[in-house]
């Protein structure tokens, strides 16, 4: 699905936009077409019921602000190796084969379903991640002919960086998206701050 397509927006929407979607859709056919014709028309809505319940399920599973927080604090506290070990255990959890690359500007290879993506993880801990290490990844990415660039990090990105990943279609995971990757690690820290 295009990122920016209708049903992708409205995914990452507040559920109740697809369902006012598909109840305007469902007034306007009862309105616009002829009794016979009316549920026909009100139909023509469900994709959008059905959107605004994927988004939905989504939202209910998406870690709170606290948890956010939480879990990106104790991500920033950890050690490279720690770090390191949970990343790859998290893509393997979604499926990919992870190999480290080791002397390269890019930490690891992945892939799933004949589908390469290489991850940079090295500004992880940065408090602000620049255009450096993005234009590094993109050019390992070119050479590797690899179909994907993922850059992981904890902090904010600089304008200029964030233009650059948007344009080179390099995939930024960071803030609670980060967090929901690696949410056990927040749920530790959680309970070592409870004792």
């Amino acid at each position: 699905m295009a990122e920016n397509s209708l049903f992708a927006t409205l995914l990452r929407s507040p559920w109740w936009v697809s369902i006012g979607i598909a109840v305007g859709v469902a007034l306007v056919a009862r309105i616009v077409l002829p009794d016979r014709y009316a549920v026909v028309g009100a139909l023509t809505g469900l994709p959008f019921a059905v959107i605004a319940a994927i988004a939905a399920w989504k939202q209910l599973r998406a870690p709170s602000a606290a948890r956010v927080a939480l879990t990106l604090e104790a991500i920033a506290s950890m050690s490279w190796s720690d770090f390191s070990r949970a990343i790859e255990e998290a893509f393997r959890r979604d499926g990919y084969t992870v190999t480290r690359l080791d002397g390269s500007p890019v930490d690891y290879e992945m892939n799933k379903a004949g589908r390469a993506s290489l991850v940079s993880c090295k500004r992880w801990k940065a408090a602000t991640v620049g255009i450096e290490s993005l234009r590094a990844l993109h050019a390992v990415k070119e050479d590797r002919e690899a179909q994907e660039g993922i850059c992981v990090a904890v902090g904010a990105m600089t304008d200029s960086a964030r233009k650059f990943a948007s344009e080179k279609k390099i995939r930024v995971i960071q803030g609670a998206e980060l967090a929901q990757m690696l949410h056990w690690v927040g749920r530790a820290k959680g309970r070592m701050a409870r004792k």
